[in-house]
């Protein structure tokens, strides 16, 4: 029987799972009966870590009817992160990734900040108020975040919850899904099996 761990951007990131529909509802009305029927005819079974729980549950005030369906429909199981045995490369290669990504990070402050301070020198007196100057600052700021935030997270693991999904997938020995590009990157890293989230509806269905 095949295992499937579900990561929470299958059911949002729309763009990457056109075939399941076009909002997070419709997509769960067709990807239940697949899941059911998989279940049912136990070629498949599917997990997902509390944290991706309580993160899906997160972006509802109320549960539609098929989400509610969908938690009845998959386990819902945290990785036994003390019992699971990791690589000494992958976390070499971890430490190695962090460190350049804050190297970069670094340099990319570094670029804005004497963007920044040229700029406030060059206006200084030309600020009628302390409100105008953050304003006048604010898009040089906001492009400092931004290079910040590209270059400490793109393709990388930002939360503990990419952590669980990883463990679970290979505590299971299951294939992970997800449209997370540094998820993937790690998994792979992991020996995880991954299937794309635009290939995920075909292979549910190859499996039927």
């Amino acid at each position: 029987m095949k295992k499937f761990v579900i990561d929470t951007n299958i059911l949002f990131n729309l763009e990457e799972i056109k075939d399941l529909g076009s909002n997070t509802t419709e997509l769960l009305s067709k990807l239940n009966p697949l899941i059911e029927s998989l279940a049912k005819k136990q070629r498949a079974e599917f997990f997902i870590p509390h944290s991706v729980y309580e993160e899906i549950n997160s972006f509802f005030e109320e549960k539609p009817e098929e989400l509610k369906t969908f938690f009845s429909l998959v386990t819902i199981k945290t990785p036994e992160r003390e019992k699971i045995m990791i690589p000494g490369n992958f976390i070499y290669e971890l430490i190695k990734d962090i460190r350049n990504r804050t190297f970069r990070a670094l340099k990319v402050s570094e670029e804005q900040i004497r963007q920044i301070f040229e700029l406030a020198l060059n206006q200084e007196n030309k600020f009628d108020s302390k409100a105008e100057k953050e304003l006048f600052l604010a898009p040089t700021i906001n492009k400092l975040r931004d290079r910040f935030r590209k270059a400490i997270r793109t393709n990388f693991l930002d939360s503990t919850t990419d952590v669980d999904i990883l463990l679970l997938a290979k505590e299971l020995d299951a294939y992970l899904t997800t449209t997370d590009e540094g998820v993937l990157t790690w998994a792979k890293r992991l020996g995880i099996k991954t299937v794309p989230a635009e290939e995920f509806k075909t292979k549910l269905l190859a499996l039927m």
